[in-house]
C-alpha cells in the first residue's frame, strides 16, 4: 500500500512540474505577446499586421514554406524509399547525410551557401552570366529553408517503411505492377499519416526558420525580409507593439499547424485501429 502510495504522490508532482514548466515557458511567453501586440488597442494591432512591409514578409514566408514544403516531400519521400526498400554500397552514408541539416547549425548552413553562391564561390560567375541571383535573394532563403527542414519528412517515413517490410511490394512486383503502381496502391496507404505528419512538422519549422536565413538574405526591408526578420528588426527598432503584433502572426500559424498535428494524430490512429 505504501508503494501505491509514493507512486500517487510522484504522479502528482510529475503534474505539477509538467503544467508549471508549461505555464512557465510557454503560456506566459504567449499571454505577453498577446498583451503586448494589444497594448495600443485593436486599431493598432490591425494597422501593425496589416503594414505593407508586414504583409509582404508573411507572404515570403508562405512562400518560402511552400516550396521547402513541396520539395522535401518529394525528395524525403524518395529518400526514405531508397534507404528502405534497396539494398546499395553507401547506404548508410546517405542515412547520415539525411541527418545532416539537423547536427549543422543553421547560420553555418547560411554561410556554407554564401561562400558556395556567392561572389568569391566558383559557382557565382556563371550564376550571374545566366542571370540568377541567390545569395541576398528569395532563391537563397528557399534554399536556406529547404536545408533546415529536409530530414522531418523523410525521418518519419523511415521508421514505417522499416516496419512494413518489403514483402507486399515484392507480391505486388511478381504479379506485373510496375513501380509507381506499386508505390501508390501498396506503399503510400501504409505511410500516408507519417508522410502528412511529417508535412505538418516540415511546415512548423520552415515557418519559424531564422538563422541560415538571416545569413542569406541581406536584411532587404519588403523584399527578403521573412516574418521572422521582419519581428527583429522591428524589435531592434523599438517598435515593440509592431513587433509583438507580427509575432502574432506566427503564433497563429502555430495553433493552426498544432490543430492539424492533432487531427492527423487522432485520424492515425483511428486508421490504426480500423486495421487491426
Amino acid at each position: 500500500m505504501k508503494v501505491e502510495k509514493d507512486k500517487g504522490i510522484l504522479k502528482y508532482i510529475l503534474i505539477l512540474l509538467s503544467f508549471t514548466f508549461l505555464a512557465v515557458f510557454l503560456l506566459l511567453p504567449l499571454f505577453y505577446i498577446v498583451v503586448t501586440a494589444l497594448r495600443d488597442g485593436i486599431t493598432g494591432y490591425v494597422q501593425a499586421v496589416t503594414d505593407a512591409y508586414a504583409v509582404k514578409a508573411a507572404l515570403l514566408t508562405i512562400r518560402a514554406t511552400f516550396w521547402a514544403v513541396a520539395v522535401n516531400t518529394v525528395v524525403g519521400v524518395a529518400a526514405a524509399w531508397c534507404v528502405t526498400k534497396f539494398a546499395f554500397k553507401g547506404k548508410k552514408l546517405l542515412s547520415t547525410f539525411i541527418d545532416l541539416p539537423v547536427t549543422v547549425s543553421p547560420i553555418i548552413a547560411g554561410l556554407i551557401y554564401v561562400l558556395t553562391f556567392g561572389r568569391q564561390g566558383d559557382l557565382y560567375q556563371y550564376l550571374d552570366a545566366w542571370g540568377i541571383q541567390i545569395i541576398f535573394a528569395v532563391p537563397g532563403i528557399v534554399l536556406a529553408t529547404i536545408f533546415v527542414t529536409f530530414p522531418f519528412i523523410s525521418r518519419e517515413l523511415i521508421p514505417v517503411l522499416t516496419a512494413q517490410g518489403t514483402d507486399e511490394e515484392e507480391a505486388a512486383a511478381l504479379m506485373g505492377a510496375g513501380t509507381f503502381t506499386i508505390f501508390r496502391k501498396v506503399t503510400l496507404p501504409h505511410i500516408k499519416w507519417a508522410l502528412l505528419y511529417g508535412v505538418v512538422l516540415c511546415t512548423a519549422r520552415a515557418m519559424g526558420e531564422f538563422g541560415a536565413v538571416s545569413v542569406l538574405s541581406g536584411h532587404l526591408r519588403g523584399k527578403t525580409n521573412t516574418l521572422p526578420l521582419y519581428i527583429e528588426l522591428l524589435y531592434q527598432g523599438y517598435d515593440f507593439t509592431g513587433a509583438f503584433a507580427a509575432s502574432s502572426i506566427l503564433v497563429i500559424m502555430a495553433v493552426i499547424v498544432l490543430i492539424l498535428r492533432l487531427v492527423l494524430e487522432q485520424k492515425g490512429k483511428k486508421d490504426q485501429e480500423r486495421n487491426r
